[in-house]
């Protein structure tokens, strides 16, 4: 169960980090405490799966990126694994499951197309994987997400 501090710290992490040699010492300063508190909650928060990854944003495409939406019509008993073989591919943002004959959805950035198609033909090849589309991407839309916790 998150604390209300725990909702404070996760909504300043989400758009706040501050750009300054110690952020977390400013975190903890906007907060009411210490350095080494914010860092611990972090870390806890981060073991019990409330924290995914933390890091920078960058504009994939003006870096030479492609990326890609993918659609995966994967067989119910094999989704746990397939799920966690593409959440181990380099460049994955995110996975989720749907409903629907396509069960399985993923977003992947890479440096390539033929690096994209690479990892995909190696998901292709995991069992219970039954059909993939690859639904490059044409036109980026960017989407602000803030899960206010408050």
């Amino acid at each position: 169960m998150l604390t209300k501090f725990d909702k404070a710290l996760l909504n300043l992490l989400q758009t706040g980090l501050p750009l300054a040699p110690q952020p977390y010492k400013v975190m903890g300063e906007q907060l009411g405490v210490d350095e080494d508190t914010v860092l611990a909650s972090l870390r806890r928060l981060k073991a019990l799966g409330y924290i995914r990854r933390m890091g920078a944003f960058f504009d994939s495409a003006r870096l030479g990126y492609v990326s890609t939406l993918v659609a995966v019509r994967v067989a119910p008993q094999c989704l746990p694994a397939v799920a966690a073989a593409i959440n181990a591919q380099p460049g994955v943002t995110h996975n989720y499951e749907r409903e629907g004959d396509y069960n399985l959805w993923f977003a992947v950035t890479a440096p390539s197309q033929e690096a994209i198609e690479q990892m995909l033909q190696g998901i292709r090849e995991l069992e219970g994987v039954e059909k993939l589309i690859n639904l490059p991407a044409t036109r980026r839309f960017k989407v602000s997400v803030e899960f206010n916790l408050q």
